[in-house]
């Protein structure tokens, strides 16, 4: 890869953004820009920061991820995951360079136990998983050379976490019911940023490998067997707990009534990107005691 490669990294401060300023950069020269620099909301300054670093690389991991919220903030959603992608494709063909951008299992229905491979039929649930499927249209309809990474259950030590927050409420008295009917493969923001550096090396000499992605960890959990892992790792780790991994109560995900419904079966399928990238990916577990690892437990 040359030193003189120009990347410009939207969305640097966040969860994968920051991994990504770590992965990308023996890549060429990354310019990183947060929210601050680079607000999705105002398309013109977005465009006006393309043009001032004319990079040959774009990567995109700037996203409105508030799932909930999307249901009674649709126009805001559609303009950080659907217009600004569309602004960011089109300019991206105009000057011939790459795009790299992140996407979500929510594309999907949900419906079923199979993965979901990436030419699977697309019908997302909730306003979050149109402006994402959205997104991802305007890319290829752009004919930017592109890279779509669809990933799920994304986790990080930075910030809240469901493992920091199943730490907590084990701390307390109350029972904690976890949703057990909800399948996926927790990934680590750590993970998602090695691979796209590895799939980057291979895939920018050889735009016959644009296209769409997914990425996951291998394996697959509900939300409660995650909580009962981060349980069990977390006494061997010496945390202090009220509330030990088999006295967590399973239920169904209608047992939480949300503004947004979300898919059942997030599994991916992910033989496409190992196939063609010659990746090996970790199970979920790897992940997921890493982070634990890294929780302090005065920060839990």
């Amino acid at each position: 890869m040359s030193p003189s490669l120009k990347i410009l990294l939207l969305g640097g401060h966040g969860r994968v953004g920051w991994e990504l300023q770590r992965s990308l950069a023996p890549l060429g020269h990354l310019v990183a820009l947060g929210r601050e620099q680079a607000d999705l909301t105002w398309h013109e300054q977005v465009l006006a920061a393309v043009r001032t670093v004319a990079p040959q690389l774009i990567v995109n991991a700037a996203a409105y991820t508030a799932v909930d919220r999307a249901e009674s903030e649709p126009g805001l959603a559609h303009a950080v995951n659907a217009t600004a992608v569309a602004v960011l494709a089109a300019e991206a063909a105009n000057r011939g360079a790459w795009l790299l951008h992140y996407s979500t299992d929510y594309v999907f229905n949900g419906s079923g136990l199979s993965a979901w491979h990436e030419d699977a039929p697309t019908e997302p649930l909730n306003v979050y998983g149109r402006s994402k499927l959205e997104g991802e249209l305007a890319i290829r309809a752009s004919g930017c050379k592109h890279l779509i990474l669809r990933t799920s259950w994304i986790h990080s030590p930075r910030g809240t976490s469901f493992a920091r927050s199943t730490l907590r409420l084990a701390a307390g008295h109350a029972p904690i019911r976890v949703i057990d009917d909800q399948v996926g493969a927790p990934t680590s923001a750590e993970l998602l940023a090695d691979v796209s550096a590895h799939v980057l090396r291979r895939a920018l000499p050889e735009p016959a490998l644009a296209g769409t992605y997914h990425v996951a960890a291998e394996g697959e959990t509900s939300w409660h067997g995650y909580a009962c892992h981060v349980l069990a790792v977390a006494q061997r780790l010496g945390l202090a707990l009220r509330t030990q991994p088999d006295q967590l109560l399973k239920v169904p995900a209608a047992a939480y009534p949300a503004a947004a419904r979300r898919p059942l079966n997030c599994r991916l399928d992910t033989r496409k990107l190992k196939h063609t990238f010659a990746l090996h990916l970790p199970d979920w577990r790897i992940g997921v005691d890493r982070l634990l690892s890294e929780l302090q437990p005065q920060h839990v």
